[in-house]
């Protein structure tokens, strides 16, 4: 006869601290970017130097691994400066300058992105559209082929007489009389305008308007009559980009015709990012009371997009590869029609790198996942790193994941261990003692309490019930 084996003791709970490889490996990395900036050396010596320590870290990696790792980090280092210096300052055509005199020109060019019509005065309107130039030409009839980005203003009268239905300004709030035709994307453009250069104010903390503008392609402002303005045939521009100029045009119409014009305007800014409806008294009312960063769509609305998406898939019971995948598709498609910019699509890349180490890591290490996301980003453009928002993210998202995370735990996590292997008699043995205490004072109160006190029922608590009565 075989005796029946005992039954295994739970496993002792052991508290390990996480290790964040790569959050080391991105610090490394921003250092090297930083000193890449700042101290130019030939790219030649950051070659062999990145290939030295790699050649180093790999041959002390099994030897003395401290040192290894180490040496690792020089290697990073020596990376984000060569990636730095290799990459060059972003080029922004601004052979358009030289124009950029107040002077009458007549431009042909196309729409790179569609025109925004605002309030500009008194019975006046302004549409606001970003353009390509193709040919500039001055009054003297001097002519030059030159692909410039140009923001462009386009002033005309607010008029009574209704325009057609089928004209996006129809559901525009507050422009139902106006009588200039919405541009979109790729359209193409005959006008005469005045051009000049944008500047930045001296003040001390000022707001930088042209490395703004430049970050967006745009070289010089212009601004034109409408009656100067002459929409010619053809298309000018990509299908993919056409597509999503449709879909942003789509969602804003259907907001303005679901929702009254105040709250349209409202909506359409928080879900989409598009602010042209909203008047000077909402956008100061919003400053004022410190909440103009919900007007703004960010990497809070991409947060709150994946967590709806990824929490529902997983209730519905998909494992977490298809939900993953589907988080991220529904991610993409959404800074896709946003079409708000670098935050968005920083906030999305940092969404799919979190989603895909989280696969790997199972909630282990946060820090990895940040730091691996970061990283994902340096790589794409490592003057991210040089930017107020890239900053501001990562060091908020840092203290939490930092402090946060294990302040948690080493105090409700621990509690929630106490909670496990409910029905073992032996399991507080194994946990620390004042886990222990918490776990033995609970079962305390389970037995003596009586059972209304509590919301559950003994089933769910445990299988055996050996405490409740």
């Amino acid at each position: 006869m075989i005796p029946s084996s005992a039954p295994a003791s739970p496993p002792a709970f052991r508290f390990k601290a996480p290790r964040e490889p790569l959050l080391w490996a991105a610090v490394a990395y921003s250092c090297g970017i930083i000193a890449g900036v700042y101290l130019w050396r030939p790219v030649l010596w950051w070659v062999v130097a990145a290939v030295g320590f790699v050649g180093a870290a790999a041959y002390f990696s099994r030897r003395r691994s401290h040192l290894g790792w180490a040496i690792a980090m020089g290697a990073f280092f020596f990376a984000g400066a060569l990636h730095i210096q290799i990459q060059g300052p972003s080029v922004v055509d601004t052979s358009i300058e030289r124009y950029a005199d107040r002077q009458e020109l007549h431009i042909v060019a196309h729409v790179t992105r569609d025109g925004r019509i605002q309030q500009a005065g008194f019975n006046e309107i302004k549409q606001t559209v970003d353009i390509e130039t193709e040919q500039v030409e001055t009054a003297t009839g001097q002519g030059q082929a030159i692909h410039s980005g140009v923001r462009l203003g386009i002033y005309g009268p607010r008029q009574n007489a209704a325009i057609a239905s089928e004209n996006l300004d129809a559901n525009v709030p507050g422009f139902v009389g106006a009588s200039m035709p919405a541009l979109h994307y790729g359209d193409r453009i005959r006008l005469w305008c005045k051009l000049r250069v944008p500047r930045n104010f001296r003040n001390p903390g000022a707001f930088d308007y042209q490395g703004y503008l430049a970050d967006r392609g745009i070289a010089a402002l212009g601004s034109a009559k409408i009656e100067n303005v002459e929409l010619l045939p053809g298309f000018s521009g990509g299908r993919f980009a056409q597509w999503r100029s449709r879909l942003h045009r789509s969602v804003v119409a259907k907001v303005n015709e679901l929702w009254a014009p105040r709250d349209a305007a409202l909506i359409d800014a928080m879900l989409i990012g598009e602010d042209a409806f909203l008047d000077r008294d909402t956008r100061v009312d919003f400053q004022r009371s410190g909440t103009y960063h919900v007007l703004v769509v960010s990497g809070m609305n991409v947060t709150i997009l994946s967590f709806v998406v990824f929490w529902t898939l997983r209730r519905l019971r998909m494992s977490d590869i298809p939900a993953t995948l589907l988080t991220v598709a529904f991610c993409v498609v959404y800074a896709f029609a946003t079409d708000v910019g670098a935050p968005v699509w920083r906030a999305t890349l940092m969404c799919a790198i979190y989603l895909g180490t989280r696969l790997l890591y199972r909630d282990r290490a946060m820090l990895n996942a940040l730091a691996a996301a970061a990283m994902g980003l340096l790589v794409f453009d490592p003057r991210q790193l040089f930017t107020a928002s890239f900053q501001m993210t990562f060091i908020c998202v840092l203290i939490v994941a930092a402090i946060g995370i294990p302040m948690l735990q080493r105090t409700s996590q621990l509690q929630k261990r106490a909670l496990m292997n409910w029905d073992s008699n032996d399991y507080a043995a194994l946990l620390p003692p004042r886990v222990a205490q918490f776990r033995v004072e609970l079962q305390l109160m389970a037995e003596f309490a009586p059972r209304r006190h509590f919301f559950w029922e003994p089933g769910n608590w445990s299988s055996s019930q050996p405490y409740c009565s």
